[in-house]
C-alpha cells in the first residue's frame, strides 16, 4: 500500500442536519456519509476537504491514516469542559497541539513512523479511541499525558525528532491511574504507537486512580441549588439537541475542575523517562532470556528422560532396531530417512551407555558404505554427526 489514505469523522454530541450533510458531501462524492459519520479512503489522489475545518464546524472526532506512516486523531470538546491552559501543558509540537474556536476546544494528536510496519485494523480504531473524549470531559487527563508521552516517544524511533535541549524538558503533571488505563486510553496509546516500556516508566510516578462515583442524592441537591437562569439555559440547550453536551457540562461542574497543578510530586525530564524506559526494556530482555534458558533446560531434561526410555527398550532387542533402520532406508522416502537417522542416534547413545561404541562404529561404517549412492541420506548422516562416537563411562 504505497498511496493509501483513510479518513473518518464522527459527530457524537449532535448529528448533522440535511444542510450540513450536503455541505460535507460537496467535499467528496465518494465518501460514505450519514448524519453522524463521514468515511472515505483513497488509493490515489487526495481528499479535497480540510480536516481541521471539518472538526471545527461539524465533527467531534476525526481519524486519519496514511500508508507512509501517519496516524492522526482529532477530538473536539465544548470549551467549558477542558481549559486550553490545561491542555497546553501537554502539547508537544507538532505531535500534540490544541486550540479553541468560539464554542470548542480542539486537540490534534499525531504519530509518524515512516519506517514502521502497517498496523492491521488501525482503520477501526476511532470507535474505541473516541471514548477518551468523554473521559477528558469528566476531568481525566490521562489521555493528554499519553499523547504527550507518545510525542516524545518518537525520539526512540527518530534520533532527529527533537533538538538535544529537549532532553531537559520537564514532564507535565502526571495524572493518577497510568498503570491501569481504560479501554479507550489503551486504544489511544496503541494508535499513537506509545511504547509499553516508556509508559511503564511514566507510570512509576502515577498513583492509583480513584474510583469516581457520583452520589445521586448529592447531585440532585446540587442541581436544585443551581440558579434558575442556569437551569433555563441548560434546559434550552437540551431542547436544541445538545443533550450530550449538557450532561457532560453538568457533571463537570458538579465534580469540579481538575487542577493538575496541585500535584506536588517532582517532575522528571524527558531524558529520565527515556532512560528509565531503556532500563525496563533491558530488564524485560534479561527476564525473557532467563525464561528461555530455563525452558530450554526443562526441554533438555525431558528429551533426556524420553531417550532413556527408548534406550531401555532398545537394549532388549538391538538387532531388531538395526533391521528397522534398513527397512526405513529401503523406502527411499525423505521422512523415513529422518526416522532412520533418529533411530541411529539412539543406537549410538545406547552403545555409549553400554561401552560398545566400537561395535556401533563398525556397523554404521558398513551401513554408510552400503548407501553411498544416496546423497540426501549421507548428508543426513553427516549433519547428525553419526560417524562421531563417544566412549561410554
Amino acid at each position: 500500500m504505497s498511496t493509501y489514505q483513510y479518513y473518518e469523522f464522527l459527530a457524537v454530541d449532535r448529528p448533522l442536519d440535511a444542510r450540513q450533510q450536503a455541505e460535507v458531501r460537496a467535499l467528496s462524492t465518494r465518501a460514505r456519509i450519514t448524519a453522524t459519520s463521514f468515511t472515505n479512503e483513497y488509493h490515489w489522489g487526495d481528499f479535497g476537504g480540510d480536516p481541521r475545518k471539518m472538526v471545527e464546524r461539524f465533527y467531534d472526532a476525526h481519524l486519519y491514516l496514511a500508508s507512509w506512516g501517519t496516524h492522526r486523531v482529532m477530538l473536539r470538546l465544548p470549551r467549558a469542559l477542558l481549559d486550553l491552559k490545561v491542555a497546553e501543558q501537554y502539547c508537544v509540537d507538532p505531535h500534540v497541539t490544541a486550540w479553541t474556536t468560539r464554542e470548542h476546544l480542539v486537540l490534534d494528536l499525531s504519530s509518524e513512523d515512516e519506517g514502521g510496519d502497517w498496523v492491521e485494523g488501525a482503520e477501526d480504531s476511532l470507535s474505541a479511541v473516541v471514548g477518551v473524549r468523554a473521559e477528558l470531559a469528566a476531568g481525566d487527563l490521562r489521555p493528554l499525558y499519553l499523547a504527550w508521552l507518545a510525542g516524545y516517544g518518537v525520539w526512540e524511533r527518530d534520533e532527529e525528532a527533537f533538538d538535544d535541549e529537549a532532553e531537559d524538558d520537564l514532564e507535565p503533571p502526571v495524572p493518577a491511574g497510568l498503570g491501569s488505563l481504560t479501554a479507550p486510553q489503551r486504544a489511544l496509546a496503541d494508535f499513537l504507537r506509545l511504547d509499553a516500556d516508556l509508559l511503564a516508566s511514566a507510570a512509576q510516578a502515577s498513583p492509583p486512580a480513584a474510583q469516581a462515583r457520583d452520589d445521586p442524592r448529592a447531585l440532585a441537591r446540587w442541581i436544585k441549588d443551581l440558579p434558575a437562569g442556569d437551569k433555563e439555559k441548560l434546559l434550552l440547550q437540551v431542547t436544541q439537541g445538545h443533550g450530550a453536551r449538557v450532561q457532560m457540562e453538568v457533571l463537570r461542574r458538579f465534580r469540579g475542575e481538575p487542577d493538575p497543578r496541585r500535584d506536588g510530586r517532582p517532575r522528571r525530564t524527558v531524558a529520565q523517562l527515556l532512560d528509565a524506559a531503556a532500563d525496563i526494556r533491558q530488564e524485560h530482555r534479561r527476564r525473557a532470556e532467563a525464561a528461555r534458558a530455563e525452558q530450554d533446560a526443562r526441554d533438555a531434561r525431558a528429551r533426556a528422560r524420553a531417550q532413556e526410555k527408548r534406550l531401555d527398550a532398545l537394549v532388549r532387542d538391538e538387532d531388531t532396531a538395526w533391521g528397522r533402520v534398513d527397512a526405513l532406508i529401503d523406502t527411499r522416502r525423505q521422512s523415513d530417512y529422518d526416522a532412520a537417522v533418529d533411530l541411529l542416534g539412539d543406537l549410538r547413545a545406547l552403545a555409549s551407555r553400554s561401552g560398545t561404541t566400537a561395535e556401533f562404529a563398525r556397523r554404521f561404517t558398513l551401513l554408510r558404505q552400503e548407501h553411498l549412492r544416496k546423497p540426501s541420506l549421507i548428508a543426513r548422516f553427516d549433519r547428525a554427526g553419526l560417524g562421531v562416537v563417544t566412549t561410554g563411562q
